[in-house]
C-alpha cells in the first residue's frame, strides 16, 4: 500500500517545474491529482497521460486560479469528478521582475493576484469540503524571496511573504478541525526556466549556497509528499526553507 492511496490532491499550475514535479511525486505515492494549467493544453493532457499510466486518476483543468468565481467552479468540477479534496497544493505563480522604479500598476497587480488572491480563492473554495471531512491539508509554495526580500522583485517578494502570512493564519483558524495548512519556501530550484540563464551566474548562485548546488524540483516535491500525508499530522503554521541553507 503507498503513502497516499485514497487521497485526492489538487495542485495549481502543474504543467513544469516544481508543480509538474510535485504532480508526479504525488501519483507515484497513490493519490489522485487534479492539476491546473493556464495556457498549454497540449502539455497538460500529456501530463494527465503520464499520471493516469502510474495506475492513478488524474485530470487537467484549465483554470485561472486568479479568478475567485473560477477558483469556485474549478472544485465543484473537481468534486464531481474525483468525489473528495484531501489536500491542496497552491502552486500556481508568475514573476514580473522589475526594479520599483520601473515596476507598472499592472505587473503589481498581476503578480499579487496569480501569487497570493489565488491562494485566498482556492483555500477558500477547499474549505467548505476540508470543513465536512474534519480534515485536510493545504500546502503553499512560498519562496525564500517572500522570507528575505530581493532587488528588482518588491511585487513577487510581497506576494510570497503574504502567502507566509495567510498560511499562518488559516493554521490557526482551522487547526481545531484538524485541517493543517503549512509553506514551503524554495531557494534556488534548477528548472527550464533556470536553463535559459547564463552558466557564469547560475554557477555563482550555486558557489553561495552552503550545499554547493541549486535544488531540484523533487526536493520541493518530496517535502509536500511528507506534508499532504499522514506523516505530518501534527505539523501545521510552518514555514519550511528548501534552500540548500541559503537562509543559514
Amino acid at each position: 500500500m503507498k503513502s497516499l492511496d485514497g487521497k485526492v490532491v489538487l495542485v495549481t499550475g502543474a504543467t513544469r517545474g516544481i508543480g509538474k514535479s510535485i504532480a508526479h511525486t504525488l501519483a507515484d505515492n497513490g493519490a489522485a491529482v487534479a492539476f491546473t494549467f493556464a495556457s498549454s493544453e497540449e502539455k497538460a493532457k500529456a501530463i494527465e497521460k503520464e499520471l493516469t499510466n502510474k495506475g492513478v486518476q488524474a485530470k487537467a483543468y484549465k483554470s485561472n486560479a486568479a479568478s475567485f468565481t473560477a477558483a469556485q467552479e474549478l472544485v465543484d468540477q473537481v468534486l464531481t469528478d474525483f468525489g473528495n479534496i484531501d489536500a491542496l497544493v497552491n502552486n500556481a505563480g508568475i514573476t514580473r521582475d522589475n526594479l520599483l522604479m520601473r515596476m507598472s500598476e499592472d505587473h503589481w497587480d498581476e503578480v499579487l493576484e496569480t501569487n497570493l488572491k489565488s491562494v485566498f480563492n482556492m483555500t477558500k473554495a477547499v474549505q467548505r469540503t476540508m470543513l465536512k471531512n474534519r480534515k485536510g491539508s493545504i500546502v503553499n509554495i512560498s519562496s525564500v524571496v517572500g522570507v528575505k526580500g530581493n532587488a528588482g522583485q518588491a511585487n513577487y517578494a510581497a506576494s510570497k511573504a503574504g502567502m507566509i502570512g495567510f498560511t499562518k493564519s488559516v493554521a490557526l483558524e482551522l487547526g481545531s478541525r484538524n485541517i493543517r495548512c503549512n509553506a514551503i519556501a524554495p531557494g534556488f530550484i534548477e528548472t527550464e526556466m533556470t536553463e535559459k540563464l547564463d552558466e557564469k551566474t547560475v554557477q555563482e548562485w550555486r558557489d553561495a549556497i552552503p550545499l554547493k548546488r541549486g535544488g531540484k524540483p523533487e526536493d520541493v516535491a518530496d517535502l509536500v509528499l511528507f506534508l499532504v500525508g499522514d506523516q505530518s499530522a501534527y505539523i501545521t503554521g510552518q514555514t519550511i526553507n528548501v534552500d540548500g541553507g541559503m537562509l543559514t
